[in-house]
């Protein structure tokens, strides 16, 4: 329970079908840290903030709240990884690597030491649970809140342990029935940045944690700035962390027409900028892939994909590979599919799962 009015709603219906609950809020990251702390593994009693809502929603319904504190967990599997995607001139996604490494695994944990048979959160997707006991990930009702693409990394044994009681509502129906409830949480704003960096400034809390680190991440390496068709040198920058795929802004080169960032180059540190039609691609690599029945689809299976969060989604075929990772082939050019987010494979509403992209080999400047 993170406070929020999602995961508290969906306490609420759970106790009201019936379910034993008990509510588990995790600290994964102290505000008041500076930038780049370590956890320091101690037991965290959050007397304010997301905790505080969360057990007074659990005392409202007369159940237990637990917090577990997995800040060292959570440093060492999201942000560590957040901080060497970016230096390695990728856009990573941290929300959905915490969601299936850090946040189930702490649910699983506290679920067995209760004895609980299942673990639920607020997320807007849903899970299906089959007679054959196979456990369907779906999207949401919601188009407008589905989180299914964040889930991808679910394996089959968190699935099947998992209810998803809001993956039949719609956010406007959660906010109603909080507030006639009378929720504490009823009217509380969603959070719409990375939780670890509040201010939204990835720069600022990269720069943060060098400096207590002693060390200079790549990312943060001067580079040159180059076009991405004709080679030519068009200025230096302060370091690839500054740039992602299809960003127009803060180029400070004039050009006369609108140019975007088209490739990072980690190795030579270079920024390749080109017209927007040098953003659009047929086929997408990703690696680490994870299929969410427990297998793959078929080589050259018909399905969507989306390349990222707000991306409708396109039509293509999937070519999952035996080394873990998986082409798709989209049947018309997307714009800008961006290394480190993630390429997730639906058929219809099913999740089929989904991998992490990565560049397209051979696709350099001439």
């Amino acid at each position: 329970m993170s406070g929020g009015v999602d995961s508290s709603l969906a306490a609420v219906l759970l106790h009201e079908q019936g379910f034993r609950v008990a509510g588990l809020t995790l600290k994964l990251w102290d505000p008041n840290r500076a930038a780049g702390a370590r956890g320091t593994g101690a037991s965290a009693s959050h007397e304010h903030g997301p905790a505080a809502d969360a057990r007074e929603v659990c005392e409202r319904l007369g159940v237990r709240h637990h917090v577990l504190d997995f800040t060292e967990v959570f440093e060492r599997v999201v942000i560590d990884d957040f901080v060497r995607e970016y230096g390695s001139g990728a856009t990573p996604n941290p929300c959905v690597r915490c969601n299936a490494l850090v946040k189930w695994e702490a649910l699983l944990r506290m679920a067995d030491r209760l004895d609980a048979e299942f673990v639920a959160t607020g997320h807007y997707a849903r899970v299906i649970h089959r007679e054959d006991g196979v456990a369907e990930l779906r999207k949401g009702v919601d188009t407008s809140k589905d989180q299914s693409y964040a889930l991808w990394r679910m394996g089959q044994e968190h699935l099947r342990r998992t209810l998803l009681p809001l993956g039949g509502m719609r956010k406007t129906e959660t906010r109603r029935m909080a507030a006639e409830l009378g929720l504490c949480t009823a009217n509380k704003p969603e959070s719409q940045e990375i939780c670890f960096i509040p201010d939204n400034d990835y720069v600022r809390f990269l720069r943060a944690r060098d400096e207590r680190s002693g060390r200079e991440s790549p990312g943060f390496v001067r580079g040159e700035l180059r076009t991405f068709r004709s080679n030519e040198l068009v200025g230096t920058h302060g370091g690839t962390a500054h740039f992602t795929i299809g960003q127009r802004k803060g180029l400070r080169v004039a050009f006369g027409r609108p140019r975007y960032v088209v490739r990072i180059d980690p190795p030579t540190h270079t920024v390749w900028i080109g017209d927007t039609s040098d953003l659009e691609t047929t086929t997408v690599q990703a690696e680490h892939a994870n299929w969410s029945l427990g297998r793959a689809p078929g080589a050259g299976t018909r399905s969507t994909a989306k390349i990222r969060y707000l991306h409708a989604g396109a039509s293509g075929r999937v070519f999952p590979a035996s080394d873990g990772s998986m082409a798709f082939i989209f049947e018309e050019p997307q714009r800008a599919v961006t290394p480190g987010q993630s390429l997730v494979v639906y058929d219809d509403d099913l999740v089929l799962g989904g991998g992490v992209i990565r560049p397209v080999p051979g696709e350099k400047a001439s």
